[in-house]
């Protein structure tokens, strides 16, 4: 076996060569570990090979005469130089920098060109004996001419390598870049790539976002804030639309009560002032739907305030009762003049934070619509109380009680201080016998709170559509879930 070894090094040696590439590509990347064992018992017996045969990758061909073998000494020693890189380069990416995905590719490709290109240098000194100092003197002027063609290149690969150090963003982080919103899919050599709400790819230079102001809205994972910002005519008291403005924060269960939301002035001009809210949510998919939720619910909570904007000379004359009709959706069904009427016959009730407006198991005598304030209604589950939800100005309570003497299947208590308006059985019972799209809306809004209240207590999602009279509701219910 020796002597073959020794009169055959070149095929023992393209041999090995071969059945490492062979072991590599078969194992796959499932058995890292296998992998990597193997090609280090493979490259053992590489040098074995070559110290049989008398072969020294630290020293020229000992065989100067003999042309053949000074040939099969010289290759041989040139492989093991890049065998001993391509194994070295190995173990340092997968063993003592673990690899993270796409993250950390750079840092690896710059190791493997490093150590790569010290090998060449060592297979050009020992085995070729070639001049390496005239040889690193004339790279070192070719690199300043490259560098210089490639300025910008260069700065985005440093650049890349920069940001993979401090990692302020990884792979599907939701980021901002200098304005650029998306997600991050891609980070390569030269680049950073996000995928926008619009589907577009933004390839954003590494240069570009290393100097860039990066704002990260995957960290910490689990709070992301949420801000809108309201224009109100500036006639309007600050005091008066920041309270408004409160109580629309409070009633958006949705916000994360570990932090609380606040309302501030963020600019004043002639003619309306700038409000913004802010919030936090749990998760991003949340945003742009508890968005939308805080808007509707500060407009309803400022018109509930008497903050109006361009309305009209009828509804300006009209009385915040009638006003109010006009949003409850379960009264759309009458005409003006029978709006009109139901007005004249509501009465105003004040309460005060932390009160039962409509107790568990209670009767409800009259159908009451929320003018102001926020009320928490909670179901009752066998054991205790669970809040399901929040209600604002133009909801209703005690549907059951009108309906069909039906007792209260939650309790409804008020966050904060406000207004409510009563509207006594006496006076529906009239409207119910008239108008039978008046009982549907009833019915039906009924219907939708016991499927909210089984859903809670089962502890899923509830399946309601949103045409009812309850949408703020179910949605609000759906972001808690």
């Amino acid at each position: 076996m020796l002597i073959f070894l020794q009169a055959h090094p070149l095929i023992v040696g393209s041999v090995l060569i071969l059945l490492d590439l062979s072991l590599w590509h078969c194992l796959g990347v499932t058995r890292p570990g296998l992998r990597i064992s193997l090609r280090v018992v493979v490259f053992a017996a590489f040098c074995w090979v070559l110290m049989a045969a008398g072969i020294s990758p630290l020293q020229p061909p000992l065989w100067p005469e003999d042309a053949i073998l000074n040939l099969v000494a010289t290759v041989l020693g040139i492989a093991w130089w890049l065998f001993a890189a391509r194994t070295l380069t190995v173990i340092l990416s997968n063993g003592l920098t673990s690899r993270e995905a796409h993250t950390s590719r750079l840092l690896h490709d710059l190791i493997g060109a490093a150590i790569f290109l010290i090998a060449i240098v060592g297979a050009a000194a020992f085995v070729l004996q070639l001049p390496v100092k005239g040889l690193l003197a004339t790279s070192g002027v070719m690199a300043i001419v490259v560098g210089l063609a490639l300025q910008s290149t260069l700065s985005d690969v440093f650049s890349g390598i920069v940001l993979n150090t401090t990692k302020p963003y990884e792979l599907d982080d939701r980021i901002s870049i200098d304005g650029t919103e998306g997600k991050v899919v891609e980070i390569d050599w030269r680049s950073t790539h996000l995928l926008t709400e619009l589907g577009a790819m933004a390839v954003v230079p590494n240069s570009v976002a290393a100097k860039a102001k990066i704002l990260n809205f995957s960290r910490p994972g689990n709070v992301h804030g949420v801000s809108i910002i309201m224009a109100i005519p500036s006639s309007v008291r600050p005091r008066r639309a920041i309270d408004a403005l409160e109580k629309a924060l409070q009633g958006t269960r949705a916000l994360l009560p570990g932090f609380a939301p606040k309302v501030s002035v963020k600019s004043s001009h002639l003619e309306y002032n700038e409000y913004e809210l802010k919030g936090f949510v749990q998760s991003m998919s949340h945003k742009t739907e508890v968005r939308n939720l805080m808007f509707d619910l500060a407009h309803r909570h400022l018109e509930s305030a008497g903050v109006t904007w361009g309305s009209t000379v009828a509804s300006q004359s009209w009385s915040r009762p009638r006003r109010l009709l006009e949003d409850v959706r379960v009264f759309r069904s009458l005409n003006f003049e029978e709006r009109d009427r139901l007005a004249d016959h509501m009465t105003p009730v004040d309460y005060q934070a932390n009160e039962v407006l409509l107790a568990f198991d209670e009767i409800a005598d009259c159908l009451m619509v929320i003018s102001t304030g926020v009320v928490s209604v909670s179901i009752h589950d066998g054991e205790r109380f669970i809040e399901a939800g929040r209600m604002g100005p133009g909801e209703v309570m005690g549907e059951e009680g009108i309906l069909a003497q039906g007792r209260s299947r939650g309790e409804f208590r008020s966050i904060t201080s406000g207004r409510l308006f009563r509207i006594e059985k006496d006076m529906l019972d009239t409207q119910l016998e008239h108008y039978s799209e008046l009982q549907l809306a009833l019915d039906n809004l009924q219907h939708q709170r016991e499927d909210i209240r089984e859903s809670v207590v089962a502890k899923k999602p509830e399946q309601v559509k949103r045409s009812g009279f309850l949408s703020w509701l179910q949605k609000k219910r759906l972001l808690s879930a």
